[in-house]
């Protein structure tokens, strides 16, 4: 008897990967025809062949331009033409050459390949002024700025591609550009547009950046302009900006140096907070500013200054004090001393009488004459008091007296002299305590 094959049951669901299984290996069985094998095989070594084709092209063609010859970048352009870089290393090779007009096709094409590259943009903006083509140069500068206009480099080429062009409002917006971020081009910026815009009215309103202000401040100082750098001064004090402590000194010292003692006078008060100077204020109490060194000396400005002298040692000893915790020591040995190198700038009154007093203590001190605390005009060598000899004393003993300024000072200078100049002498020598105050009873 013939037995009927039953059909199989209905797969449940989820076997559907059992039969994706058994139509790729019916699939793989299909591959064993050799005619199918041969067209798959020939269709794996055209693409291998087209892709290691393609990348050898470029492996020749990344060679070919690390040469700077102009054949072999023209190799490497024709090897990779979709390569925006290696039109725009050909066209700046011509440019090199001074060959405006062959630069401008490489150039064109390298914006054309990557439109998203501002120095694309702005080499050929460059090109085009070159030759005389105003209309594409100031399309290609929109270009580029559109693309970027934050990088400080685009805007510096920018500015001066402007102002090749006699655009000097569209020059000035750029270097602002700049002056906001880049430290190295600020300077550069700064005097180019001083250059072109001396007016430091205008160039403080529309070009030059609030962090730019001490930049552009030095730099008038630089050009002896102290009428406009006080402006520049106003406007950061109108902003209280912060000014590091040697930028204020410096600003100081050019004042003082050119006999502007009023604004300097105003700058130290100013300069109070802006550079955390406070403490180093003159007041009626006392016109000398840290007079007990018990502050750290600033070396400038209203504050003590040092200058280095041969043979003489100046620091702040915390072992020997009276009206601190700190004195001033200065250890001597040498010969053609004249002054120990520690002084101090005050703003005085003219034709006013003054009180001078300080403290000393002094030890193994050896030459003729002796070391003295004296009072000078700042500008000439009028001497206005001179303290009796600092002598050897191991306790401490006071110094001081009273004198009267000329009608046309108004800046004195304190400081510790020899007496006389020139002589050998050695020891130690230490003061604390300076106080200069106005006598109550004015003039002589």
């Amino acid at each position: 008897m013939r037995v009927q094959p039953r059909p199989f049951p209905a797969a449940p669901s989820g076997c559907g990967l059992l039969a994706k299984g058994v139509h790729a290996q019916e699939m793989q069985w299909n591959l064993r025809s050799p005619a199918k094998r041969w067209v798959a095989a020939t269709a794996t070594i055209v693409v291998t062949a087209a892709y290691c084709g393609v990348a050898t092209c470029r492996l020749l063609a990344d060679r070919f331009a690390q040469s700077s010859d102009e054949a072999s970048l023209r190799r490497a352009s024709r090897l990779d033409p979709g390569n925006a870089e290696y039109q725009h290393m050909l066209g700046l090779h011509q440019l090199a050459l001074q060959a405006p007009k062959e630069a401008i096709g490489p150039l064109n094409r390298a914006t054309v390949l990557n439109p998203n590259s501002a120095k694309y943009w702005m080499d050929l903006a460059a090109t085009d002024q070159l030759l005389g083509d105003s209309e594409k140069e100031r399309a290609a500068l929109n270009h580029a700025l559109a693309v970027d206009s934050h990088t400080p480099a685009i805007a510096w080429q920018a500015a001066n591609l402007f102002l090749a062009d006699g655009l000097s409002d569209a020059a000035m917006k750029q270097f602002r550009s700049v002056l906001e971020t880049d430290l190295p081009l600020r300077n550069p910026a700064i005097r180019t547009a001083w250059e072109i815009r001396p007016d430091v009215d205008s160039l403080l309103e529309q070009v030059i950046p609030p962090p730019a202000n001490m930049a552009f401040l030095q730099f008038l100082l630089a050009e002896n302009q102290t009428a406009a750098a006080a402006k520049v001064w106003e406007k950061m004090y109108l902003l209280q900006q912060d000014v590091d402590r040697p930028d204020l000194i410096g600003y100081e010292r050019y004042l003082l140096s050119h006999g502007e003692v009023e604004q300097a006078s105003r700058v130290w008060q100013q300069g109070a907070k802006m550079s955390d100077i406070a403490a180093y204020q003159p007041s009626p109490e006392n016109l000398l500013v840290n007079g007990d060194f018990s502050l750290d000396i600033l070396n400038g400005g209203f504050d003590w200054v040092h200058q280095r002298v041969d043979g003489v040692a100046v620091a702040l000893d915390t072992n020997e004090t009276r009206s601190s915790s700190r004195s001033l020591r200065i250890a001597i040995d040498g010969a053609g001393i004249s002054d120990a190198g520690i002084s101090q700038l005050v703003l005085v009154q003219p034709n006013t009488r003054y009180q001078f007093h300080a403290v000393y203590k002094a030890k193994d001190m050896d030459g003729a004459g002796a070391m003295q605390l004296a009072v000078h005009d700042a500008y000439r060598p009028t001497a206005l008091f001179t303290s009796e000899d600092l002598g050897n004393a191991d306790f401490w003993k006071d110094a001081g007296g009273s004198f009267v300024t000329p009608a046309d000072t108004h800046l004195i200078r304190v400081h510790v002299i020899r007496v006389p100049a020139g002589r050998p002498i050695r020891g130690n020598l230490w003061i604390d305590g300076l106080l200069l105050v106005q006598s109550r009873g004015e003039g002589k």
